[in-house]
């Protein structure tokens, strides 16, 4: 019999360090679709800031912190990332468990602003996407969600089937703002 071994979706590819920018693959817990039915979405925020300490997010924002965030992610659209969503939620929203759908990496350091400005067609510079700010937007050529976490540190979320071509091209990406020094 097949001895199947659970591996995360960018296992054997990360961490990496370039320069000064650091790509680390982040564990983010149970990653859950979060979409408000019909009128609900006031009440599903109400019920949501009581269970996980944070509000729906408004378009192109995330909410919440390190252990629980909430990160806008279309019309009408959330995805819940850290906890277990509260069972009350589905009162208001249709809930999907999306956790092993996505592969999620952490950019950071000085100049991860420089590798995202060479694969991204969207200014991330601090003043026009500061901290709470996220949007989904091609990163090269594949779909990604992007969030601001912190002062120079991205939280990237893509497709598990592309996890490989993520970190290549964010390598790539990375090794060219090094070669400027």
């Amino acid at each position: 019999m097949v001895e199947l071994v659970a591996r995360t979706p960018c296992a054997g590819l990360l961490p990496l360090r370039v320069g000064a920018v650091l790509l680390d693959e982040v564990a983010p817990g149970a990653l859950t679709s979060v979409s408000p039915y019909k009128g609900q979405a006031e009440a599903l925020s109400k019920v949501l800031q009581a269970a996980h300490g944070m509000g729906f997010p408004a378009p192109s924002r995330a909410t919440g912190d390190r252990q629980a965030r909430a990160i806008w992610f279309g019309h009408g659209q959330a995805m819940l990332v850290g906890p277990a969503p509260d069972p009350a939620l589905a009162d208001h929203a249709a809930l999907t468990d999306q956790s092993d759908a996505w592969a999620a990496v952490r950019l950071h350091g000085p100049g991860a602003e420089d590798v995202l400005a060479r694969l991204v067609p969207v200014d991330l510079r601090a003043g026009s996407f500061p901290e709470g700010h996220s949007m989904r937007s091609l990163l090269f050529h594949m779909t990604a969600s992007i969030t601001r976490i912190e002062d120079g540190a991205f939280l990237i979320l893509a497709f598990r089937s592309m996890a490989a071509t993520l970190v290549h091209d964010l390598q790539t990406a990375m090794e060219a703002v090094a070669a400027r020094g």
